[in-house]
């Protein structure tokens, strides 16, 4: 006999074989699922007790275990059916197991794609940046060698040179300072003997030479930075007393303030 004209195999199945499985598997679901729902009615009907603010957790639990409750004793009731274990139903099965297989790693290799794609994107970006920055860093490193070599070192004795220079300027401008001074005191604050005409002469004449109102400044200027923790200069005859109150009632001069035969000049650098 020829194998056209054999008997086709018992185990395989056909397209209506599998749609009669499904149909009958969805009827058995919808049943279910109706019975589900009376059970959910059911439950919802039981007791509608009002909860307080204080006891509203407690009573929410106690609800939730008798619905668990009601569905645990309404699915022992039930006689699961067991679905005929035959070559057709596992073959259905496992097609629908595999197709839904397939679709789940196809997504996940769509994602995994997705996210290559991304990490090569952004790993194009991080390169063309390190690249930049490898250029700057590299024309920096001509920039500074190129100044390391154009810096002129400046040598100790220059720098000494400049600053004897400078403070040879300021000692001729203090001493300009100084001339300019004494020559301003000579003519404006003279010695009084020099334009008072002389009186008859007394029994007794003084031998104290007074000194000019200059010298009374530099031997005070001299005392405030020479020893300037006691710059106190005791007055002498040689100290002409108009020039004393000249300066202190200008405020150049300031007495010792338990003895008033002291004076010292004020600390204007101060």
């Amino acid at each position: 006999m020829s194998a056209s004209n054999q008997d086709p195999d018992p185990g395989s199945t056909t397209d209506e074989d599998v749609t009669d499985t499904k149909e009958e598997l969805i009827k058995k679901c919808e049943e279910m699922w109706k019975n589900m729902e009376e059970c959910q009615n059911k439950l919802s009907l039981i007791g509608t007790e009002t909860l307080t603010d204080s006891n509203a957790q407690l009573s929410l639990l106690i609800m939730q275990v008798k619905c668990l409750t009601a569905e645990l004793s309404q699915w022992q009731k039930e006689t699961p059916e067991i679905l005929p274990l035959n070559e057709e139903v596992l073959v259905t099965l496992g097609k629908e197991e595999f197709q839904k297989l397939r679709h789940d790693l196809e997504l996940v290799q769509s994602t995994i794609q997705s996210k290559n794609e991304k990490l090569k994107e952004d790993l194009e970006r991080e390169q063309r940046w390190l690249d930049e920055q490898q250029q700057i860093l590299e024309s920096l490193i001509v920039v500074h060698s190129e100044l390391k070599h154009q810096i002129v070192t400046v040598s100790e004795s220059r720098i000494f040179n400049e600053l004897k220079t400078k403070l040879r300027g300021i000692k001729e401008y203090k001493e300009k300072l100084l001339v300019t001074l004494s020559e301003f005191l000579e003519e404006h604050f003279p010695l009084p003997d020099r334009n008072v005409k002389k009186k008859k002469k007394s029994t007794q004449e003084s031998t104290t030479q007074l000194i000019t109102l200059h010298e009374m400044l530099e031997i005070l200027l001299n005392r405030l930075f020479g020893v300037p923790h006691d710059p106190y200069v005791k007055i002498s005859d040689s100290f002409w007393p108009p020039y004393i109150e000249l300066l202190l009632r200008n405020g150049i001069a300031l007495r010792h303030p338990e003895d008033p035969t002291q004076i010292r000049l004020e600390a204007f650098h101060q």
